[in-house]
C-alpha cells in the first residue's frame, strides 16, 4: 500500500523553539508548507491562530495527512517538544533521530528534552530577555541568568565528556547517533552570543555545536520561515545594534499588549 502524501504545515517565526521544529523537519527529510507567523505584527495572537495554538506562542504544527487507511485527518500540535517527539513517533520509523519506544536510550532522549524545555531554554530565554531587550540595564538579572546559562551548558558539557568515555561516536548527548535531544538542546546554544555567552569557553560544546552547524539540513532548516541573520549582523556593532532593536521592538510590544490585557 502507498503511504500517503503528507500534508503538514508549520507555522513559526525564526526563534530557537522556532528552528526545533523546522530542523527536526528537514532532518527527518519531511515535506512541509511553511506560515511566517510574523511576530512583530502579533499574528500569534490572532483568533484563528490560537485555535491552532490557545498558548498564543510559535511554533505550531498541523498535520493533514490521511490516516495509513485513506481515512481524512486533522492533527494539531503546539510546543515544540511535543512537536519533535510526534514528528518521530509518526514518521520517524526507522529511528534516525529517536529511539525505539520504552527502550533506556529513549528514556534518555525524552530526560533530555524535558530538561531542554524547563531548563536551558526558559533560562538562556531570561538571560536574552535581561541582556538585550529590558528597557533598562539590571546587572543582577544579567548575572543571574548568563550564570545560570552557563551552568547549564557546563552540564551539557559533563554529558558530552561521559559520553565520550562511554564510546559514543562524535559524542552525542544520547547513545550514538544524533537526536531529537541534540536538536532541542542546539537550537538554543546555537543563539549563545545573542545571551551574551560563548559556547566555545566548553571545548566538547563547540564542537558538538559546529558539527550540527555542519548538516545541510540544520543549515536549512535554520533558514525557515526567513534566513537567520542574528549570527551575520553580530560580526558589526552596527548590525549587533540594528538586530537588537529590531527583536526589542516587537519583544517590548508583545509584553505591553499582554499587560494591557491584564489590567
Amino acid at each position: 500500500m502507498a503511504l500517503p502524501k503528507l500534508d503538514i504545515v508549520l507555522y513559526t517565526s525564526g526563534t530557537p523553539n522556532g528552528q526545533k521544529a523546522s530542523i527536526t523537519l528537514e532532518e527527518l527529510g519531511l515535506p512541509y508548507k511553511v506560515e511566517n507567523i510574523q511576530i512583530s505584527k502579533n499574528f500569534q495572537k490572532e483568533d484563528w491562530y490560537l485555535k491552532i495554538n490557545p498558548n498564543g506562542r510559535i511554533p505550531a504544527l498541523v498535520d493533514r495527512t490521511p490516516a495509513s487507511d485513506g481515512e481524512p485527518r486533522e492533527k494539531r500540535i503546539f510546543e515544540s517538544g511535543a512537536m519533535m517527539l510526534y514528528l518521530c513517533e509518526r514518521y520517524d520509523k526507522e529511528h534516525k533521530l529517536s529511539f525505539p519506544y520504552d527502550s533506556d536510550e529513549y528514556w534518555e532522549m525524552v530526560e533530555w528534552l524535558v530538561w531542554m524545555q524547563s531548563g536551558l531554554g526558559p533560562m538562556q530565554g531570561q538571560a536574552n530577555h535581561f541582556f538585550r531587550y529590558a528597557p533598562e540595564k539590571i546587572e543582577y538579572g544579567i548575572n543571574r541568568y548568563q550564570t545560570e546559562t552557563k551552568r547549564l551548558y557546563q552540564v551539557l558539557e559533563d554529558r558530552l565528556e561521559q559520553q565520550s568515555k562511554a564510546g559514543s561516536k562524535a559524542p552525542w548527548i544520547v547513545g550514538d547517533k544524533i537526536s531529537i535531544a541534540d536538536l532541542a538542546c542546539f537550537s538554543w546554544v546555537n543563539w549563545d552570543v545573542w545571551a551574551g555567552v560563548n559556547v566555545k569557553e566548553f571545548k566538547l560544546l563547540g564542537q558538538w555545536s559546529d558539527r550540527i552547524n555542519d548538516r545541510p539540513a540544520i543549515q536549512k532548516g535554520l533558514d525557515v520561515p526567513e534566513p537567520f541573520e542574528m549570527k551575520k549582523k553580530m560580526q558589526t556593532k552596527e548590525g549587533e545594534e540594528e538586530y537588537q532593536k529590531m527583536h526589542s521592538q516587537w519583544v517590548m510590544k508583545g509584553q505591553e499588549a499582554d499587560q494591557e490585557k491584564r489590567k
